[in-house]
């Protein structure tokens, strides 16, 4: 059976790339529509090598005999578009932060927490985590499954395509004007980004604490366990697609890095590259187009009991956002829709 799509914010970084793995992964699909703003209606987007496929107006299209919606149109418009589909008869696999902590709504890493996508029924929406989330949480699985993780601490290293085209567009021209002394003006993040990193992901909230870093903390303890503590620090770097994590654990049972490495080897989704000499770690320029989460530079942190120490890199387009999507989507159509 064949499936009636729409990728909505198709006109996007990650909604071209929800179009991009659709083909890729020969997704059962007999009919895939874009749909973007109003003024991108018209344009026309790649769908594989050969096609393409005009975008229509998002606000305007009949949702009535679509089966799923890959929605990355930005959280606002998704907080009134992905209720429409979902009236409509759709599955709405939603890639904004408008759903993710709606207790109606799963939020699913598939290697992670599959059985949750059940609820999606209530109704018929699930969230897909943020970028940062998802690569961390699937590192963290099979580790907790090992010897129960009691604390995170993570600092992340995120690439500027987190934040859109535009501030991919900000980190080059800002680059580019450097080397001919041109004036630096922030547009996209608040200081300049080009050679700097800025230690500010979305707006800061009451207890110091930026959006971002609250999204790691809350979508964690949904997704694998809320007894979980976890810190993060997230900064933003000039990159243009990729992010990194260092993260720190601390467990409840005694765990060794062997033991550690075995269990991430063993985990689908995650690649470990770890050799401790020069060049056996994964870097973000290495992992841009790859689907896994790289796992490397795993070792013991002696300052605490149980500690472990790991260094997790992904693309963020990809499995942070576009990937995990589709897979979604592939569990949804073979467990539940079919």
């Amino acid at each position: 059976m064949g499936y009636r799509v729409a990728v909505a914010g198709a006109t996007g970084a990650v909604g071209r790339e929800i179009l991009t793995t659709l083909v890729e992964r020969a997704f059962p699909a007999d009919d895939v529509v874009a749909l973007a703003s109003e003024r991108s209606a018209g344009v026309e987007v790649s769908f594989g090598e050969d096609d393409v496929l005009k975008v229509q107006d998002l606000s305007s299209f009949d949702f009535k005999g679509t089966d799923i919606v890959l929605s990355s149109p930005g959280a606002k418009v998704s907080a009134e578009q992905s209720p429409r589909a979902a009236r409509a008869g759709a599955v709405v696999i939603d890639n904004t932060s408008q759903f993710r902590m709606d207790p109606d709504v799963p939020l699913i890493v598939p290697e992670v927490n599959p059985d949750d996508i059940a609820g999606y029924t209530r109704r018929h929406i699930i969230a897909n985590p943020n970028c940062s989330t998802i690569q961390m949480v699937l590192a963290l699985k099979p580790l907790h499954e090992l010897a129960r993780i009691r604390r995170v601490v993570v600092a992340t290293y995120q690439s500027t395509s987190g934040a859109g085209k535009d501030a991919m567009d900000e980190l080059f021209n800002q680059t580019r004007g450097i080397y001919v002394n041109e004036p630096i003006r922030p547009e996209q993040f608040t200081k300049q980004i080009a050679f700097n990193v800025i230690p500010q992901i979305d707006v800061f909230m009451e207890d110091g604490a930026t959006k971002e870093e609250w999204k790691m903390v809350v979508e964690t303890k949904k997704i694998l366990d809320p007894s979980i503590l976890v810190s993060a620090t997230c900064v933003r770097v000039p990159v243009f697609i990729g992010h990194a994590e260092a993260v720190n654990l601390e467990f409840e049972n005694p765990i060794d890095e062997d033991g550690a490495r075995q269990a991430l080897r063993n985990q689908p989704g995650v690649t470990v590259i770890d050799h401790r000499v020069d060049e056996g770690y994964v870097t973000p320029a290495e992992c841009a187009g790859e689907d896994a989460v790289f796992v490397s530079r795993i070792r013991s942190d002696p300052t605490v009991e149980n500690g472990l120490s790991l260094w997790v890199v992904a693309d963020n387009l990809r499995k942070g956002a576009a990937l995990n999507a589709v897979q979604i989507a592939e569990k949804l159509t073979s467990d539940y829709l079919n």
